[in-house]
């Protein structure tokens, strides 16, 4: 019998924590960062199964769906936030689109997040439009990852929006290379026991 000490749990309690879910409850205000490129401070005024209705400063609504929301943080930290966004500008001139399809997006499993989380490991997460945002995990549900970037700043990182999550050396942690390397096995909550 082999597994991560204490995911199963982790993820009753977590996984579907979902932070869109409560920022829609408290009607807090947050920074949506959309596919196209547009940052739009607003505040989430329904949230359905696939989409979202934003209402901005002026009062205006837009309905997104929610593959549309690359990543969203606090109206209140915009600024800093904003400045340690950095770019990958051979994934930028791409010009990907959202990827509706779940099986076709770059996935990271729940075994990879784990480990990395306890141990605190600095990330880098590149997503679909070239936005790089580095930093550690916190906690990840179902759709998202929340990660503080450097000075404590919190961001959650929509997992449909991931194009790649490697660590200082470079090593990528998507399903395809996980599925061979199985980096998960060398951290130390792994557990191997006689069944």
């Amino acid at each position: 019998m082999e597994y991560l000490a204490g995911l199963k749990e982790y993820l009753h309690t977590n996984y579907d924590r979902l932070g869109l879910e409560q920022a829609h409850a408290q009607g807090t205000w947050h920074v949506f960062h959309l596919h196209g490129r547009r940052v739009l401070p607003a505040r989430i005024i329904d949230s359905q199964t696939y989409v979202a209705t934003l209402e901005d400063e002026q009062g205006n609504n837009l309905t997104v769906h929610k593959t549309a929301i690359k990543f969203f943080h606090s109206l209140e930290e915009a600024l800093e936030i904003v400045e340690r966004i950095k770019f990958d500008r051979q994934v930028r001139s791409r010009k990907l689109l959202p990827i509706i399809s779940a099986r076709d997006r770059h996935f990271i499993k729940n075994k990879s997040l784990y480990p990395l989380m306890l141990e605190r490991e600095v990330l880098f997460f590149t997503l679909l439009e070239g936005e790089i945002l580095r930093g550690v995990v916190q906690g990840f549900n179902r759709f998202e990852i929340r990660v503080n970037l450097k000075g404590g700043l919190p961001v959650t990182i929509m997992r449909h929006a991931l194009y790649e999550v490697q660590d200082k050396k470079g090593r990528s942690f998507l399903k395809p290379v996980q599925d061979k390397k199985k980096e998960w096995k060398k951290s130390q909550y792994y557990v191997t026991a006689q069944g």
